[in-house]
């Protein structure tokens, strides 16, 4: 099994990706709000996008401040190539800058997944 690791920098393109791994094979995608130190270094100090008298609202952080980070397992290094390929297509190359970041881990133990055939455990 492979464990597929992706922070979307724009969270407008979730729905599309979420539908492009769909399509490519994938049953189960779990998603969370994430950020990076970069963001956090550029928001250090005053904050210029406040207005001259804000209110509570104001203060809260913007969607676009928030990355996505998508992760699922797959159970193979195909099905691993065809999210990758699919994610490219949909966003773009991951060589581009802006477009996020994905990682393809082997995983040694799997717990707590239910295996799509019964004879297979997962693992």
């Amino acid at each position: 099994m492979y464990l597929i690791l992706f922070v979307l920098n724009n969270p407008d393109r979730l729905e599309d990706v979420l539908v492009a791994w769909e399509q490519a094979g994938v049953s189960g995608i779990t998603i969370l709000p994430s950020t990076g130190l970069g963001r956090i270094r550029q928001k250090e100090g005053l904050r210029d996008d406040l207005p001259l008298i804000p209110s509570l609202a104001d203060f809260y952080h913007h969607e676009a401040d928030v990355n996505h980070t998508l992760f699922t397992l797959v159970e193979n290094e195909d099905l691993a190539r065809r999210v990758l390929e699919a994610t490219e297509a949909t966003i773009g190359r991951l060589d581009q800058p802006g477009k996020g970041i994905l990682a393809i881990l082997p995983t040694v133990q799997v717990h707590g997944i239910i295996a799509r055939n019964p004879e297979r455990k997962a693992g």
